[in-house]
């Protein structure tokens, strides 16, 4: 846990995370599904899917040409995933999330990946960040809102009396897991210790950021 919190050495940190999340081992108990989901079947979500690419990530060299290598791939790890949870299909906010796997690993090995972070390999399941309703951003929310209470009083107190709730700011913070809202460099620590830990450093670093803005 020291070493992860210290930042894992960039060469080793696809292979890391695959490993932490529980990817790696749902891919080799999985050979030849990713291929099939991919080549062979077709996704009701096809038309969002390419309609929000050139959306993500659109300033990052991998993803900036249209119909590039970096869309392409993100395509497939999306349309993959749409198919293998129907009952999710396609949330915008996923493609953040598979946008930074894909910087660090294959198609399969982030499609994978995916897999074990929303059906909760390791970790607490996240798909109830992209389900309808969204049911686990709202516990999110509102777990945030009672930390805010707590160690941040007075600024809880501010935002109340303002009537600014956490969904105003922090719905991104734990869709994309700050890949959206944060330089990559921060994200890529954050990550690191998203794969180990799960989503309680979502809620960390988010009143580590209220704090230094009231601070400010």
């Amino acid at each position: 846990q020291r070493r992860v919190r210290k930042g894992i050495p960039d060469s080793l940190r696809g292979y890391a995370w695959q490993v932490m999340s529980g990817g790696r081992e749902l891919r080799m108990r999985n050979p030849g599904i990713y291929d099939q989901l991919v080549f062979f079947e077709t996704s009701s979500s096809d038309h969002d899917i390419i309609k929000d690419i050139s959306r993500t990530f659109p300033h990052h060299i991998f993803y900036s040409q249209r119909h590039g290598l970096g869309q392409r791939s993100l395509y497939n790890v999306l349309k993959a995933y749409s198919i293998y949870d129907r009952d999710v299909g396609y949330v915008q906010g996923m493609g953040f999330v598979a946008g930074t796997l894909l910087l660090y690993m294959s198609e399969e090995d982030a499609f994978w990946v995916l897999v074990a972070l929303l059906k909760g390999a390791i970790h607490l399941a996240m798909e109830g960040l992209y389900g309808p309703g969204l049911p686990l951003v709202q516990q999110c929310l509102h777990q945030f809102e009672g930390l805010m209470s707590d160690h941040l009083p007075r600024l809880s107190a501010h935002f109340a009396a303002e009537c600014i709730h956490p969904s105003m700011y922090a719905s991104q913070w734990f869709i994309t897991v700050f890949s959206y809202s944060l330089p990559f460099p921060v994200v890529l620590r954050i990550w690191d210790i998203f794969m180990l830990e799960g989503l309680k450093i979502v809620f960390r670093v988010g009143l580590a950021l209220l704090q230094a803005a009231e601070e400010d």
